[in-house]
């Protein structure tokens, strides 16, 4: 049975940071794109950054720069490091695997497998 969980969600103040992390099993990931995605409250579930099979990195422009996504594949871990934290990035967070192209890798019908996601909420 393949299962993604999130864990590392919270509450955080403007400009902190937060490092979420998503435990893989049931399958071998290694070839799959491993995604990060977030769905706020009356929004569509939108792109966050994606690792590629072999190492290739994808970022949404509004996280550029403040989040890292880092990848185990010895421990078929996936990691988020949010810094710079705005009220905008409250969200439940999501973690995702499938095997988009490298033009579908922001689009969230791509991913055939998904986590049950993780809050987190951005405020003072």
């Amino acid at each position: 049975q393949v299962r993604l969980v999130e864990s590392g969600g919270g509450l955080v103040q403007p400009g902190g940071s937060l490092r979420l992390s998503c435990a893989a099993s049931g399958r071998t990931f290694n070839f799959y794109v491993m995604g990060w995605f977030r769905q706020a409250p009356g929004k569509e579930r939108e792109f966050v950054a994606a690792y590629g099979s072999t190492g290739n990195l994808y970022y949404a422009a509004s996280v550029k720069g403040r989040f890292t996504i880092s990848r185990d594949h010895a421990k078929n871990m996936v990691y988020l490091q949010m810094n710079s934290l705005k009220p905008e990035d409250t969200a439940v967070y999501y973690c995702a695997a499938g095997l988009p192209t490298q033009s579908r890798v922001t689009s969230a019908n791509d991913y055939s497998y998904w986590g049950q996601g993780t809050q987190v909420t951005v405020s003072s």
